[in-house]
């Protein structure tokens, strides 16, 4: 049987991870790994989540399974991250939530929500993307369609083809757009561009889809909820997934929500219970651990404050590492003007180099990256960043 399976190439940014490890180099500087990294290199275990864990392990009684739907506790507490405490759509039961195992888990029961409800639905997606969105998505039997977002040339977001791509959807098509810190080119919109989507999406009926995979990393908890809880006052229905991995550093943890909007309480008993045999049909049950240390930390007032702190250490030693590497290109007389890293938000952005230019840095310098010349800019810290520095300016 398995005689008619053929190889696969190596995922672009695994295989530039084993090219990484292959390296014997003891000066190589891995800029392609999309986790967060501290000034030691370290994705670190966050005070926060570490208090919680001991809550979670001193409290558990049972190894049992979770209903489909997840943690309870979790998915009410992440509503109120998403929407605010105050949120009308909580107030009137206009949300329904259901843990996931990661972002990932969340898109793809989301993708095989939109199947059931409208098969065959298109879903655009933004130039470029995270690479992932396309085979979680089309596993479903959505039809992807791109739109143009990330002007390489000018190292901005396109808007005014964004805009005129989506006066060209219709009724019941899905928009895919990312929430803050967009993976991979950094550029995210501003709030009045937001609003012109939230406009377009209502008068056209088309659908949002949301991917909030970095709240807080871009400007803040509260800010960066800015898109989403434009859509509560302005469509009626929509869609957002969310993970946990960054903002609270359970990568492993594999801890996600998809959360689905929809115009009346009287679709809430149809929505809740698709949503619950989606997620049976594709994994059974979501794991426990990760959510329920997101809910114990959101569900105490003294671990929320210890981790908005840790959140706002991360999001500023981002920040600065943007600043740090546009002063020192400056500072090397370089040719290309990098100053639009400091203008982005997360952990990446392209430098707008050519595969030729990256592979010299890889095979001449060392430092590794996607061949899209995508960079996560957590890779930089205060031991390697005058190398990286140096290395980019050999190459430009």
């Amino acid at each position: 049987m398995f005689n008619q399976l053929k190889p696969l190439p190596a995922d672009a940014i695994l295989g530039i991870m084993q090219l990484f490890r292959a390296d014997e180099s003891s000066g190589k500087v891995d800029l392609s790994v999309g986790v967060y990294q501290d000034d030691d290199g370290n994705t670190p275990i966050l005070e926060s989540v570490k208090r919680a864990e001991k809550i979670v392990y001193e409290q558990e009684k049972t190894k049992s399974y979770v209903a489909p739907a997840g943690n309870p506790a979790f998915n009410r507490l992440v509503e109120e991250l998403l929407f605010g405490a105050d949120s009308p759509l909580i107030r009137d039961r206009r949300v329904a939530t259901l843990q996931s195992p990661g972002g990932s888990g969340a898109l793809s029961v989301a993708a095989h929500l939109i199947q059931r409800a409208r098969p065959g639905a298109r879903v655009f997606c933004s130039d470029p993307s995270w690479p992932n969105h396309v085979p979680l998505l089309s596993l479903a039997g959505l039809k992807l369609e791109p739109y143009p977002y990330y002007d390489f040339a000018a190292h901005k977001i396109d808007f005014e083809r964004m805009a005129a791509t989506i006066e060209k959807m219709h009724a019941g098509d899905y928009l895919l757009l990312h929430g803050c810190c967009h993976n991979p080119c950094g550029a995210d919109l501003s709030q009045a561009q937001w609003r012109v989507v939230a406009e377009l999406c209502s008068r056209l009926g088309v659908i949002p889809f949301i991917d909030f995979a970095y709240q807080g990393l871009a400007n803040g908890l509260q800010e960066d909820a800015y898109g989403v809880r434009l859509m509560t006052d302005t469509v009626p229905e929509f869609i957002v997934v969310s993970s946990y991995s960054k903002n609270f550093g359970l990568y492993r943890e594999r801890v996600g929500a998809c959360s689905i909007v929809y115009e009346s309480v009287n679709h809430r008993e149809a929505v809740v219970t698709n949503l619950a045999n989606v997620a049976r049909s594709l994994y059974s049950m979501p794991p426990d651990h990760g959510a329920a240390i997101v809910a114990t930390i959101l569900g105490d007032a003294a671990l929320t404050a210890v981790w908005h702190g840790e959140v706002d250490a991360i999001r500023n030693r981002l920040n600065g590492q943007r600043q740090l590497l546009v002063d020192k290109l400056r500072a090397r007389g370089t040719s290309t003007d990098f100053s639009f890293i400091a203008n982005e938000c997360g952990m990446f952005s392209f430098l707008g180099f050519s595969r030729e230019q990256v592979i010299r840095l890889r095979e001449e310098f060392h430092v590794y990256m996607v061949e899209s010349s995508r960079i996560n800019v957590a890779g930089v810290n205060s031991r390697n960043v005058d190398y990286v520095v140096d290395a980019i300016a050999a190459v430009d």
